[in-house]
């Protein structure tokens, strides 16, 4: 395993309060020309970040659980990454694969053909965004099975076009007063332990089961789609069995199983991809974030019968795919083998989860501690209740920032602090980081 250097100092320096007067500037001259509607949860400019660390445009440098929303695993400037993009741009920005294609291209799919839960035979296609990438595989589905009706769960979220926001459970800010809404999307419950009475994963599963024959009819489903662990909805972890029962239903009933990996893929979770862990082998696999080490690019792999099923000239894109995301992409999944960041994604989850749990047997706000590997979460709530608290939540994460750590909130009711660091930072900014987060949840929740 390659040892991990940094080129910036992997340490916590506040120089100014934050945000400081150069964030302050820039916050000024955004108003006046950035849309309303682009929200930021930290309100400093990034000027720097490497490792586990953001220096801002004052001079602070603030340790990172955000990773920009899982997607740099390797670091936000992994020299591997920086090499391939720079002698990448070199030679050539752009042809589009469409027209003049490029081996990069070719190389990403075969990698994703051999890191994606399977042996069977597997086609890919590249794209830039995670949302187009769930887009294209409900096209690839109800194109191969004929059918059109799509079923997507409770606290899902899956993007933010048109159909990708029909997909999406939540409303503000993400639906809200957008519609209307592509049409067959059907929502079923999702298997949420700390919420749905300790129901296990089968009977949870069996649930769902029962109403999409009910309410749908498995001759009319396409797809299934779900993400293993739900990202923006909580990171919510299903009970046991649930993922392989609906597997099982799928495959006798010619549905299409689409594992939504986007957040949760390339070692987030302490395995290449989180269907690893219950050894679910899906139709098709989405994915983004992860994939590049913060270039632009995302991936649909799965079945070969599926994927050749469409005419060619229906999928694609004109920057799908770009050389440069490729090059990157490539360095990034040369990076997590050499660096073998499943099993860092695991020692830090080992760490960070003793440590929360024993802070939720101290602060009863804490209603439960959750995740796998380095996508951790820890849910708020009214004490002796399942009460969602958001304003805690918030008001925490505040105090964070305050302090020079980034974290990100979510959830259906906005009470789960949700942990993402980049899985090259270092122990001793994860323990600076959890002393913080101790601190401050410490301090508004006793």
């Amino acid at each position: 395993m390659t040892e991990i250097s940094y080129r910036l100092p992997q340490r916590r320096v506040l120089s100014t309060a934050l945000p400081g007067p150069r964030s302050q500037e820039l916050a000024a001259r955004r108003k006046a020309a950035v849309a309303a509607g682009v929200g930021s949860t930290a309100p400093v400019y990034a000027a720097d970040a490497d490792g586990g660390v953001i220096v801002d445009v004052d001079g602070n440098s603030l340790i990172d659980l955000a990773a920009g929303i899982a997607v740099t695993n390797v670091g936000a400037s992994h020299p591997k990454v920086v090499a391939a993009v720079r002698d990448q741009i070199e030679r050539f920005a752009h042809t589009c694969f469409m027209v003049t294609p490029y081996e990069a291209y070719i190389q990403v799919c075969e990698e994703l053909s051999a890191l994606t839960p399977g042996d069977h035979e597997k086609r890919s296609v590249l794209f830039n965004s995670g949302a187009e990438a769930v887009e294209n595989a409900i096209k690839v589905a109800r194109l191969a099975t004929g059918r059109t009706a799509v079923v997507a769960f409770d606290h899902a979220y899956h993007g933010r076009t048109n159909l990708t926001m029909a997909l999406t459970a939540k409303s503000m800010p993400y639906k809200s007063h957008f519609g209307p809404f592509a049409p067959e999307v059907y929502r079923m419950p999702m298997s949420y332990p700390f919420r749905d009475g300790g129901l296990d994963g089968v009977a949870a599963a069996r649930e769902a089961i029962s109403r999409i024959e009910k309410q749908i009819g498995a001759d009319s489903v396409a797809a299934i789609i779900i993400e293993p662990i739900q990202g923006e909805g909580g990171f919510i972890v299903p009970a046991a069995g649930f993922l392989p029962t609906l597997v099982e239903w799928a495959r006798a009933n010619g549905v299409v199983f689409i594992a939504d990996e986007v957040q949760t893929g390339f070692a987030r979770t302490g395995e290449w991809f989180a269907c690893d862990h219950e050894g679910v082998v899906p139709d098709i696999i989405t994915m983004a974030k992860g994939i590049a080490g913060g270039m632009p690019l995302s991936a649909i792999t799965g079945r070969a019968d599926l994927l050749d099923a469409v005419h060619a000239g229906g999928l694609g894109g004109t920057y799908g795919g770009n050389p440069v995301a490729c090059a990157a992409a490539l360095a990034a999944i040369e990076a997590i083998r050499d660096h073998d960041l499943p099993a860092r994604a695991k020692h830090i989850g080992e760490v960070a989860m003793a440590r929360f749990t024993a802070l939720a047997q101290e602060i009863p706000a804490i209603g439960d501690v959750r995740g796998r590997g380095a996508m951790l979460a820890l849910e708020f709530v009214r004490p002796g209740t399942t009460e969602p608290d958001a304003a805690l939540t918030a008001a925490i994460a505040k105090r964070c920032l305050e302090q020079g750590v980034i974290t990100l909130t979510c959830g259906t009711f906005g009470n789960v602090i949700r942990l993402l660091p980049p899985l090259v930072i270092s122990d001793e900014l994860l323990d600076v980081a959890r002393t913080v987060l101790w601190t401050a949840k410490g301090e508004h929740a006793n």
